[in-house]
């Protein structure tokens, strides 16, 4: 589930795929070395060739106008993974503005979903039993001081209760991967969470 995340950010951020390149040059080189006797440095390529075509951009182009799942692409690797665009999937309302559509996963216990969360609402408080990886692919969220926008992953841990907000001027879509079921305060999402699966 981590992956289709690390997938999709790097479908995001140019500079990221920029550094993973050069990183993956290195890697090579030093594999290489190990085997010829060469050193590293002679075979190194210039940083600035290999990150050439990124403009510096954060978060890449705007993909869309509207943060509605319904007229939302998708960015590449999170739509092969589902196998469909966002107005194809099948979005369950959770109440208060939040809709989520869960993603199938493969073995190590970790889920993936997909949120939609209203403009100006707010996800229920919620605390962690692991790991929780939000990546925002539309819209801005507002979590614990720092406002993340597209391409901008927010990360949690055991020691965070939160709850997160959508921007007030459109809605929030994002993919969310935990390694743990979450843990909530209030009763009615405790009571709602093995429906929702969350």
């Amino acid at each position: 589930a981590t992956s289709i995340l690390v997938a999709t950010h790097l479908a995001l951020c140019p500079p990221c795929r920029a550094e993973l390149a050069l990183a993956e040059v290195i890697g090579g080189v030093m594999m290489e070395s190990a085997t010829t006797g060469t050193a590293p440095a002679e075979s190194l390529p210039d940083p600035a060739i290999v990150g050439a075509g990124h403009d510096g951009e954060r978060h890449g182009p705007a993909a869309v106008l509207s943060a509605q799942p319904g007229s939302f692409v998708l960015p590449q690797p999170l739509r092969d993974y589902a196998g469909c665009d966002a107005a194809q999937l099948p979005w369950r309302t959770m109440g208060g503005g939040v809709r989520q559509v869960a993603l199938k996963t493969r073995g190590s216990g970790a889920t993936a979903r997909l949120l939609s969360i209203g403009a100006g609402k707010r996800v229920p408080e919620h605390g962690h039993r692991g790991a929780e990886l939000t990546l925002v692919l539309a819209g801005a969220l507002y979590d614990r001081d720092t406002w993340y926008r597209r391409g901008d992953v927010d990360a949690a841990d055991s020691s965070v209760v939160h709850r997160p907000a959508a921007g007030p001027e459109r809605d929030c879509i994002c993919l969310a991967v935990t390694d743990a079921p979450l843990k909530f305060p209030a009763l009615i999402p405790r009571l709602l969470q093995p429906f929702f699966g969350i």
